[in-house]
């Protein structure tokens, strides 16, 4: 069995190697032109999670039998004492468990896991990567020479058809730890196994190449102790092959110092896009910035000089060691590499509950994880986070990433959405918080930690000042209680009481009156408040007697017994009723509430982007030939979200008459060399397709990503007079399967001359079709079928 690569830690902080960093070298290569990077592909402009998919039960049929992944002695059932995983997953989607040796859960349930090798549990996880902007998997494959072998062979089908059926990409990520006959092997694999797979529409793509990424080449640590000259041979074999070739390197790959052994640049440069290691590395937010000025901008500098794409590991943090800070840590990544300019995000991991820096959904409370096993829930800081939120937090990352939305510094998604379980006494305590200044060190979480030693201090200056809580949903609000440290000298604050169902409109609860706080009551102040419907509870301090600032140590919010409101019912029966190049049309369901729905919001990968009181609307400003994923929810008079509808995933219209199959995703019959037919469809009509030679017929196919309305292709051949004229016998076909092909147009031979631009403009009928098929069965002037651009238009 594999060792796992992400135990390897480096300095922490890594010091040293921050200041062995060379000044010199890093202006130098911060001055270097920028180039221009790869167009948008199914890595580039996209987000990209590593998927392990290696867990398995006695009872599912794996292979390898046994508790694989889940268990140390994987022939004994997991428990505290005979396990590798330090979260627990949120169980309640997946449709077939196995009973474990755990303690039952806090809620009395017993304590069950899921099976990678059952094929509804990846169905389940590329559907949460359709709902929640996850563009492609990076299946995870290490030496399959063993007895893993067999069992990744069909986790790779089991990925493949979820990719397809959930409109995700997926591609081969080789790990190379304590493989080491690599150099032989892995080819060996790609050829008689995992090629085949880039058959599938679902397969990324980038400049029309197929994806493959290598992880694991010039590590220092002993399990992967190749030299520079095998690497470099096997990164250039895949480039032979049409392959586009992704990196996984060391976190310091440019210097060759700390986690990266010395002499590999040229290997690393090899690549055609470069994704450093990061995980394990930072601990905290201050870390990542650390990282960010001290590494990153020159990474990326050195990308931008050579033409390398960059694609930054980002990740969520160690759940077990405390790192993730309610979504900060992660949101702060995400920011950085976004602000940097990079051309894709990896996020580290998807499903890597063994290390707890998964984002897939997570036991969200000790209620839904073993009790007294001492495993980390998500709302272990204090702060409740739905079992979603780190795939929420993912959605905004890539709608940050492909500009749909601002760049900030500021998470727009909080912890929680819906309805908790109900609560009793206090309200706010531990709930996300945020306030109009805060002064150093004294931030505003203090005010609802379970120490009144800790406080809240705005900035100095002049009034007022606010502090504001969201309880994670709308409750009938009663009292109010607020205390300062219990020695502080007596002082009066005039304060305001605000509340909000939304958190952006707020009403007066209670205006502005005098808080008078003395240290012979405890410094405490209770107050009986109107019955209001309120998520959100701000206090507005107008002026402080005792200190030119607003100041509070705790804040307390009660609610009448049994008011909590329920949320709506979630909208059934989400359809596209339309859609153009700009926008899509939906319609939905009506949901049902106890006290009536006021609207609804549409959800774009999770993310609002129309808020609607009816059941259709509209989303428009959008990309054209983009694939969009929506689902819709509803909202009632207490501001309660429902549960999202059923996901609708829509590609927009293409530009009229815009070329359909650029950069698309190709296959062949066959190709030589570095001719593969990824080189049709990437814009550059001096890179080709050349079949297999003296083997008619031959074929080279494009996948629109959509069944469209076809009227024309374009071929081409070089335009370089060196390319003397030919003529090619060929037929092209359509397909709305990639199954059942008809002809579009019929075999004729088509001249292709160099004074006239060596290209043949073929019109048809209007036909529907998703795959367009040339076959080429002659050519006067290489016995091989030979093509550098196939373009598809609709007219």
């Amino acid at each position: 069995m594999a060792v796992s690569r992400r135990r390897f830690v480096t300095s922490v902080l890594a010091g040293s190697a921050l200041a062995a960093t060379s000044t010199t070298e890093l202006l130098t290569t911060l001055a270097s032109p920028a180039y221009a990077a790869s167009p948008v592909g199914d890595v580039v402009g996209k987000v990209t999670v590593g998927y392990q998919g290696w867990f398995s039960a006695p009872g599912d049929s794996a292979p390898i039998g046994g508790w694989w992944h889940w268990s140390r002695d994987r022939f004994q059932p997991p428990s505290p004492s005979n396990t590798t995983i330090v979260s627990w997953p949120d169980m309640r989607e997946y449709t077939r468990s196995y009973p474990t040796a755990y303690p039952n859960l806090g809620n009395g349930s017993p304590a069950t896991l899921f099976s990678s090798y059952d094929q509804q549990t990846v169905d389940t996880h590329f559907r949460w990567m359709q709902e929640y902007g996850c563009d492609t998997a990076a299946l995870q494959r290490f030496n399959p020479t063993g007895d893993e072998g067999p069992t990744r062979d069909a986790m790779t089908q089991k990925v493949r058809a979820a990719a397809e059926r959930y409109g995700r990409k997926f591609y081969i990520m080789y790990d190379v730890t304590d493989w080491l006959t690599m150099q032989t092997d892995i080819k060996t694999d790609w050829t008689t196994k995992m090629s085949a797979h880039t058959a599938s529409g679902a397969y990324a793509r980038q400049n029309g190449k197929p994806v493959v990424c290598i992880w694991g080449f010039g590590f220092s640590e002993p399990s992967r102790p190749f030299a520079p000259g095998p690497c470099l041979e096997v990164v250039n074999w895949f480039k032979a092959q049409g392959c586009y070739v992704i990196g996984g390197v060391p976190t310091w790959w440019r210097q060759g110092i700390e986690d990266s052994r010395s002499g590999f640049l040229d290997v690393y440069h090899a690549f055609h896009a470069i994704s450093p290691w990061m995980v394990y590395r930072a601990r905290t937010v201050e870390e990542l910035d650390s990282y960010y000025n001290n590494v990153n901008v020159g990474d990326m500098a050195d990308c931008a000089a050579r033409g390398i794409d960059y694609l930054p590991c980002v990740m969520p943090g160690d759940l077990a060691g405390g790192h993730r800070k309610h979504g900060d840590f992660y949101w702060r990544h995400i920011y950085n590499m976004v602000r940097l300019g990079s051309q894709g995000l990896y996020v580290s991991m998807f499903d890597e509950y063994n290390e707890g820096n998964q984002i897939a959904k997570t036991s969200e409370t000790q209620a839904t994880t073993p009790a007294g096993a001492n495993i980390r829930a998500l709302d272990e800081d204090g702060v409740a986070c739905s079992s979603d939120y780190y795939l929420r937090i993912t959605a905004d990352g890539g709608r940050m990433l492909k500009e749909q939305l601002a760049l900030t510094a500021v998470r727009p998604t909080l912890p929680t959405l819906g309805t908790p379980p109900p609560v009793s006494g206090n309200l706010a305590a531990g709930r996300f918080t945020s306030a109009s200044s805060q002064n150093g060190p004294f931030v505003a979480s203090n005010a609802v930690d379970s120490d009144a030693g800790t406080y809240w201090e705005s900035g100095s200056g002049s009034f007022p000042h606010w502090w504001q809580v969201d309880l994670g949903a709308s409750h009938q609000v009663n009292k109010l209680v607020v205390r300062l440290p219990a020695s502080w000298g007596a002082r009066t604050q005039t304060i305001t009481v605000l509340g909000s169902v939304d958190g952006s409109s707020f009403s007066t609860i209670t205006g502005a009156s005098a808080f008078a706080f003395d240290p012979a009551t405890g410094n405490t102040v209770t107050r009986t408040l109107t019955t209001t419907a309120a998520r959100h509870i701000r206090l507005s301090v107008a002026g402080n007697t005792g200190w030119p600032a607003g100041q509070l140590a705790q804040v307390e919010v009660y609610a009448a017994s049994g008011t909590t409101d329920n949320p709506p019912s979630a909208p059934s029966g989400l359809t596209v009723t339309g859609r153009t190049a700009s926008s899509v049309s939906l319609g939905w369901t009506a949901s049902t509430d106890d006290n009536g729905v006021t609207g609804y919001q549409v959800r774009q990968s999770g993310t609002v982007v129309s808020t609607v009181t009816g059941t259709t609307a509209t989303v428009s400003g959008l990309n054209a030939s983009t694939s969009y994923t929506f689902t819709v929810t509803a909202r009632d008079a207490a501001g309660n979200i429902s549960t999202a509808s059923n996901a609708v995933t829509v590609t927009t219209d293409a530009p009229t008459n815009a070329d359909l199959a650029r950069a698309r995703s190709t296959s062949e019959s066959s190709h030589v060399q570095s001719y593969g037919s990824g080189n049709v469809v990437d814009g550059d009509a001096n890179s080709y397709w050349e079949s297999a030679n003296n083997a008619f017929p031959q074929w080279v196919q494009v996948d629109l990503g959509a069944t469209r309305t076809v009227g024309r292709v374009v071929l081409k051949l070089p335009p370089s007079p060196a390319w003397a004229t030919r003529t090619q016998t060929l037929a092209v076909a359509g397909s709305t399967d990639g199954g059942s092909f008809g002809t579009l147009v019929g075999s004729a031979a088509r001249t292709f001359d160099p004074s006239t631009g060596n290209q043949v403009s073929l019109s048809f009928s209007a036909a529907q079709a998703r795959y367009v098929r040339v076959t080429v069965t002659g050519n006067t002037g290489w016995p091989a079928g030979q093509l550098a651009a196939l373009e598809v238009y609709a007219s």
